[in-house]
């Protein structure tokens, strides 16, 4: 039997599974009250979830405000982390970006996280920016990373 990958729009059900998600995946992570502002609430918000064998084992959002996107969040589940799922994922986001007309596409990424710094690459990402102390966490620094899409 193969594994069936499905992504798809994260809806409000989703919400206890993401968060729990969010909870393995970051030392700082965003509230239930937050995850559900931003699919439920937030008219520039885009979300999507991953499923292996109908199962959400990860999510990416972003913010598009006119023609500029902006991912706010991608985390895979440790468990299911070297599958190749946050490339399909991040792929999907940019074809959803691509679709809502978006032309330049960015994002941090803490700047010890070569493994996602590398997959970004691959999708044409180039560093463009250092926002010192980014993360709240421990102080670390992110690399802005940006895309022209269109």
């Amino acid at each position: 039997m193969s594994d069936a990958i499905h992504i798809r729009e994260m809806t409000q059900e989703d919400i206890d599974v993401v968060h729990e998600i969010e909870k393995e995946t970051y030392s700082t992570a965003w509230t239930k009250d937050i995850l559900t502002q931003e699919v439920v609430h937030n008219k520039h918000a885009f979300y999507a979830v991953v499923e292996w064998n109908d199962v959400v084992v990860g999510y990416a959002g972003m913010w598009v405000v006119f023609d500029d996107a902006q991912i706010t969040t991608i985390a895979i589940s440790p468990a299911f982390q070297g599958r190749k799922l946050g490339e399909q994922l991040f792929k999907h986001m940019l074809e959803s970006a691509y679709t809502l007309g978006v032309q330049r596409l960015s994002l941090e990424v803490r700047v010890s996280n070569i493994v996602a710094q590398n997959m970004y690459r691959k999708f044409g990402l180039v560093p463009g920016g250092l926002r010192k102390g980014y993360y709240t966490d421990n102080n670390e620094d992110a690399i802005v990373m940006w895309v022209n899409i269109k």
